[in-house]
Order: structure tokens, then C-alpha cells, then sequence
């Protein structure tokens, strides 16, 4: 009680003081509040100004740490087993995995597709953007309205008169008819500009895919992507959409808080509104400090169920072989491991989206709402300069159109702050879409990327797997010095060399992985040259039939002129009849009459026709194309050799020099010259005396037969002596 006793009391004179302090300072505000607005304004634009140039400087600094960070990885971990089958000096194939953030790397992603997606401002792409954005506009006005309306109908309510408030009710019910139509068309402007995104981007990457033989160096001889019938058929639809998506949440939000905020600077003072902000801004920081990686998570989800599918794929593949093999608990298990280790990743995507909606609900709504109803009563207890004194009902409309464009405001900022996590999510599938692009055109320039596993280790084929060599078009084919080389990394020959010109056909025979279908891969022009000097004709000279042919969806008839369209096979001047007669050699004439439809008929003609009718088939497409030279890859091991010496007579005929790769001893006689691998890295190129191969053939299996009774005619003749001493 003593010490309470000597605590100054607190008299009317000090209150009254204290008063006369806060009004004098409110008044000197008051006076000089346009020059207090207007050094609020350019403190604020100025630190926005030095934020964004720090930003710059950043990201600028963070590239140039990545970039050499990723050198010193690269000087520390040399080739070792992820050498390069292309050019390993070039530093598109060393960098590091793509990093799924807001970086400088994901604008330029983002920027490339844009313009493939927007071609030009006078596009079909562009017209709707611009109309999407008129749209934007009336619906933001439109929401002015509105708020000026909710104030005018609650002021009619305060002050009781009934016929203004059935008039403000029949405005609000004919401003309805233009708002709605205008979130309709905004409806439909999202949904084309998605439609047409993916339109866009579908057709700019089937160009390149379907291409160059793009599709088969994706599959065949380069690594980075898995699956890019995942990334065609499902990631670029989903990039299109959440980038049209993302234009609406973004653009609507930011011109909403535009004006929003305009129009509240102009009713509680701009001090008010910047010092809102601020908080707004330092807590939405904290937001997305604690923001997970959403894009990376998305990213990883899209990876996943591109491996959830291709595994699916791969077993109706290799179906047969796998009920042959009794697998299905194996394969099972597979997709099992597959299934649940996506589900994993989504529910855990699941977890860190419900704590961080929980967070976002809670400032969004709450805290900025709060700060926002404190906002708003500025007008009612502080009379600001040049307003005039307002009744009861002037004060509630003005509260109530505040609040609801405050409460507009707060919502888009919250649209804004919800539309990063989508921004990451846009970042997840344009990384993925970016880095299809990105590999085609690396296969597109020659570059490859694919881990060696080679038996004899990488090291010895460094030096070969860097070099490239010429390709050069000519009449004749020629190999001068060419490696020739396996996807694996395997040399299997060093330096091959031969020539051939039209008319000698040649047979090609040697064991398994000796380099015989590499050969004609490199003649195709499938792999890359890594040395030498090949020659040889345009790839529209060449043709090529392996020992199970393709046959394509279609119709009878483009299963005989594939791959011509046709269009093409009506410019050739080709009818039914011409097709008819290349069947006939064949014995194929009545193969038309067994299908409803002749000609046109269509069936998956793989289940449908035989092995033999397939290969024959397959000729038939030969002799129709007539190319210079054509590549038959054991193609007539389902035929008799009747049949098989009507294709080779025929097709010698119609003057296509062949190329063959078959051990069958029948096939000799039709070849003139013959190369020949050991296997072991040597071969030998020379002329193809038929019947002097086939006697040495016929006497080297009489001595191999010899041979083998050598053992059992020993064994006789020790037991004879034994019986005879």
C-alpha cells in the first residue's frame, strides 16, 4: 500500500494535456497529409524498385554458383559407366539434373514454350488472350459496382425507406445479367486457350518427334527420357491447362487488387492501405518461406506415374512370354511396388497440402480480415480532410462498401498467394515438357546420352565414342574406316571397310553380336557415324525389311504401300490392279478377296495373317517401293524356297541390289559377294563363289561328323586289344 501511495495520481490537467498532444499531432497529420501520402507512395515504389533489383542480382549469383558447381562436378566425376555415346565435350549433355524452382532456368523454359503456344500477336492464341483480358477488365468493374451497390442497399435499410431498396434490389438484379455472362465467357476463354495450348505444343513436338528419326534416339540411344509417351500424351495437357489456368488466377487477382485498392486509398487515405500491405507482405513471406516444394513434388508424381504406366505397357508386350514363363506373380509384384510407391508420394503430397491450407485459411481469412475490419472503420472514427459530416447511413454505406471491397481485395491477394503453389505446379510440367524438347533437340544434333555397360569397359572406347565421322551421299555404298559400334558401348569392329556398287548383292553372315545389325543401322542411318567415311545413298534409296515386318493400322492396301499415303500412291499412278500383279509372284493374288471390304478392309493385321504371309507381305511392299538397295534381315526364314526364290529373283529383276543377313545355304546363290564377321573384331570382304562354298561347306561337315567318331572309334580299339592280349 505504501508503494502504491507514491504513484502520481492521474489528473484532468495531465489527461487533458495528452489530449491536446494527440490533437494537435492529428491536426498537424491532417495538414500536411498529401505530402505524407506522396512520401509514402515513392518510399514504396522505390523499395519495390531496389527489392526487384536485388531479386535480379540473386538469381544472377545463384546461376553463376550453379554453374560452377556443376563444372567442379563434372572435373570430379570424368566419364566413369555414364559416358556419352555422342560428343562427352559438350555441355548440354553434363549438367546437372534440373532443379524444379522459380529460377531463371524455369522463365526460360517457361518463355520458349510460350512462344511456341503463342506463335504471334496475330494468332488465334493471342486474339483470345486479349478477349480473356477485356473480360477480366468488366468483371473487375463490375465488382465496383457491386460493392457500391452492397453499401447503397444497406444504407436504404438503416434509413427504413422501402421503395429505395426494392429500386437498388432491381439494379442488382439487372447488373447480375452482365456479370453473369461475363464469368461465363471467362469460362470458356480458360477452356480454349487450354485446348488450344495443347494443340500448339502437340503439334510442334509430333514435328520433331516423328522426324529425323527423333522417336527411335529417344527410345534406342539415349537415356534422359523413359517414357516420352507419358510426357506427349498427359504432361503436355496438363502443362496447357494449368498455364491457362494460371493466367486467370494470376491476371484477375492482380487487377482486382489494382483497383481495389485504389479505390479504398481514395476512402481511408493511401497511409492506411500501404501499412496494411506491409503487414500483408511480411506475413505472406512467412507464408511462402514455409511453403513446401510443390513443383518438385509434382514433378516427381508425374515421373511416377509415367513408370506406373510403362510397366503396364511393357506387360502387354511381352505377354506371351510372361505366361510362358508362369511370371504373373513376379510381374505382379512389380506393379504392386510400382501402384503403392506412387500412392506413397501422393499421400504424402496430401499431407503437406493439409498443413499448409490450415496455415493459409488461417491468415488469409482470418488475420488479414481482422486487419481489414480495422481498416475500414478509418472513415467512421477519423474524420479525414474535405469529408463532410455523415449521418448514421452514410457511415454504414461507407463501411459496407469498404468492407466488401477490402474483403475483394483480401481475396485476390489470397488467389494470389494460392496461385505460387500452382506457379510451382506449372514449374513441375514445364521442366518435364522443357526437358522432352530439350532432348530432341540434342538426339536432333547428334548428341546422345546413354550409360555404358560395356564388357570390355569404357576406358579402351573413349577415344572412338568422341570422334564423329562423315556421311556423304552418293550412288554407290562405301565404309572407309567406320567403327562400328553397339548401343552398350561394345567396338565390335574397329575400322570396317568394303564397297559395294548396284548389282553386287551381298550376303552378310556372322554369330550373334558381331556387328551384323549395327551395320545396317549405321546404313540406315539410325546410329551415328563415330569414324570414318560412310557413302551412300538418300535414306528413300534404302529399304529395309526385318525378320518379323511391321504392319501398320490401316487397310489392306497400306499394308502393301507403307509407309505412302494415299495421296502419294495416287501421284505414283499405282491402282489396285498394279498392286494386284505384285501380289501374284507371290501367291497372294486372292488375299483382297478373303476380307469384307477388298482392298479397304481393316483388322490388325498382325494377329491376323500368318509369319509367312507376313514376310511375304513385306515383299510385296518392296516391290511396290522398288528402292536402289534394300536391307532383308533373315525376312524369308517363315517361307518355302519356292517362295523364297521368287522374291529374290523378282525383287533382282526389278533391279534392287540386296542386301541379306541369313545363314540359310539357299540364299547364296542369289549374292555375288559376301561379308563375313568372326565375332572377335576381323572380318573378310570378298567375292561369293557359291557352289565352291557350298562343297567346302559340304566337306568341312563331313570332317566335323569324322570328328566326332573319333572318340567312339578309339574306345573300340582299346577294348579289341584288351580282348585280343
Amino acid at each position: 500500500m505504501a508503494a502504491q501511495s507514491k504513484l502520481p495520481p492521474i489528473t484532468p490537467r495531465r489527461d487533458r494535456t495528452v489530449r491536446s498532444i494527440v490533437a494537435q499531432l492529428t491536426s498537424l497529420y491532417l495538414d500536411n497529409r498529401t505530402r505524407i501520402s506522396r512520401a509514402v507512395w515513392i518510399t514504396l515504389f522505390v523499395a519495390l524498385a531496389n527489392r526487384i533489383r536485388h531479386a535480379i542480382s540473386e538469381q544472377k549469383a545463384a546461376s553463376h554458383r550453379g554453374a560452377a558447381a556443376g563444372q567442379r562436378d563434372r572435373d570430379s566425376r570424368g566419364r566413369g559407366a555414364a559416358a556419352s555415346t555422342g560428343e562427352t565435350d559438350d555441355p548440354v549433355k553434363k549438367k546437372k539434373k534440373k532443379r524444379v524452382e522459380l529460377n531463371r532456368e524455369f522463365f526460360g523454359a517457361l518463355l520458349r514454350l510460350l512462344r511456341i503456344v503463342i506463335p504471334g500477336w496475330r494468332s488465334k492464341e493471342a486474339r483470345l488472350l486479349i478477349s480473356h483480358s477485356f473480360f477480366l477488365v468488366v468483371r473487375t468493374l463490375i465488382s465496383v459496382k457491386v460493392a457500391a451497390m452492397d453499401g447503397q442497399i444497406v444504407k436504404s435499410l438503416v434509413k427504413g425507406n422501402g421503395r429505395e431498396f426494392l429500386k437498388r434490389i432491381v439494379w442488382w438484379m439487372l447488373i447480375a445479367v452482365p456479370a453473369t455472362f461475363t464469368n461465363s465467357m471467362l469460362s470458356y476463354h480458360q477452356a480454349e486457350l487450354s485446348l488450344n495450348y495443347r494443340t500448339r505444343l502437340t503439334q510442334y513436338i509430333h514435328d520433331k518427334y516423328l522426324s529425323q528419326l527423333t522417336f527411335y534416339g529417344i527410345t534406342a540411344l539415349d537415356d534422359r527420357i523413359k517414357n516420352p509417351d507419358q510426357l506427349i500424351a498427359v504432361d503436355v495437357a496438363k502443362f496447357s491447362s494449368s498455364l491457362a489456368e494460371l493466367y486467370s488466377n494470376l491476371a484477375k487477382p492482380l487487377l482486382d487488387m489494382t483497383i481495389y485498392t485504389y479505390q479504398l486509398s481514395k476512402s481511408v487515405g493511401g497511409e492506411g492501405v500501404v501499412f496494411m500491405s506491409l503487414l500483408v507482405q511480411l506475413s505472406a513471406n512467412v507464408m511462402r518461406a514455409l511453403t513446401p516444394p510443390f513443383g518438385r513434388y509434382v514433378a516427381d508424381e508425374a515421373r511416377l506415374e509415367g513408370e506406373f504406366r510403362f510397366q503396364h505397357s511393357r506387360l502387354i508386350d511381352h505377354s506371351e512370354e510372361v505366361a510362358l514363363y508362369a511370371g504373373h506373380g513376379v510381374e505382379k509384384d512389380t506393379l504392386d511396388k510400382g501402384y503403392f510407391t506412387l500412392i506413397k508420394h501422393v499421400n504424402y503430397i496430401l499431407r503437406r497440402r493439409f498443413y499448409h491450407g490450415f496455415m493459409e485459411d488461417f491468415v488469409i481469412k482470418y488475420f488479414w480480415g481482422a486487419l481489414g475490419l480495422l481498416l475500414c472503420s478509418v472513415p467512421v472514427f477519423v474524420k479525414m480532410p474535405g469529408q463532410i459530416a455523415m449521418n448514421m447511413g452514410d457511415r454504414t454505406e461507407s463501411f459496407i462498401t469498404n468492407r466488401r471491397m477490402l474483403l475483394s481485395a483480401s481475396d485476390a491477394f489470397g488467389r494470389v498467394m494460392f496461385s505460387y503453389r500452382e506457379i510451382m505446379e506449372l514449374a513441375g510440367y514445364t521442366s518435364r515438357v522443357d526437358s522432352l524438347l530439350e532432348v530432341m533437340d540434342d538426339i536432333r544434333a547428334g548428341r546422345f546420352e546413354k550409360k555404358l555397360v560395356s564388357s570390355s569397359g569404357t576406358e579402351n572406347n573413349e577415344a572412338v565414342l568422341k570422334g564423329r565421322g562423315a556421311v556423304v551421299e552418293s550412288e554407290d555404298i562405301e565404309f572407309t574406316d567406320v567403327p562400328i559400334i553397339s548401343p552398350n558401348g561394345d567396338v565390335l569392329v574397329k575400322a570396317l571397310s568394303f564397297s559395294l556398287k548396284p548389282g553386287d548383292h551381298l550376303l552378310v553372315v556372322g554369330p550373334n553380336g558381331c556387328g551384323k545389325s549395327s551395320l545396317f543401322r549405321i546404313l540406315g542411318g539410325l546410329w551415328p557415324v563415330y569414324g570414318g567415311t560412310v557413302r551412300k545413298p538418300p535414306f528413300s534409296q534404302i529399304f529395309y525389311i526385318p525378320q518379323r515386318p511391321y504392319l501398320s493400322r490401316g487397310s489392306l492396301r497400306q499394308q502393301i504401300t507403307y509407309p505412302d499415303s494415299l495421296r502419294q500412291v495416287r501421284a505414283r499412278g499405282v491402282t489396285d490392279a498394279d498392286l494386284l500383279q505384285m501380289l501374284t509372284p507371290l501367291g497372294l493374288e486372292h488375299l483382297p478377296a478373303l476380307y469384307d471390304g477388298g482392298w479397304d478392309a481393316e483388322a490388325e493385321w498382325r494377329d491376323v495373317l500368318s509369319g509367312g504371309l507376313q514376310q511375304r507381305v513385306a515383299m510385296a511392299r518392296l516391290f511396290y517401293h522398288r528402292p536402289k538397295y534394300a536391307i532383308l534381315d533373315e525376312c524369308t526364314s517363315s517361307v518355302t524356297l519356292d517362295t523364297e526364290k521368287v522374291m529374290y529373283d523378282t525383287a533382282k529383276a526389278l533391279g534392287i541390289t540386296l542386301m541379306t543377313v541369313s545363314h540359310r545355304r539357299s540364299l547364296w546363290k542369289y549374292h555375288e559377294r559376301i561379308l563375313q564377321f568372326d565375332g572377335q573384331g576381323n572380318y573378310v570382304f570378298t567375292k561369293l563363289d557359291a557352289d565352291r562354298r557350298m562343297k567346302l561347306e559340304d566337306e568341312k561337315e563331313d570332317l566335323e561328323v569324322l570328328l566326332r567318331q573319333i572318340p567312339e572309334v578309339e574306345r573300340r580299339i582299346a577294348e579289341l586289344t584288351v580282348g585280343t592280349s
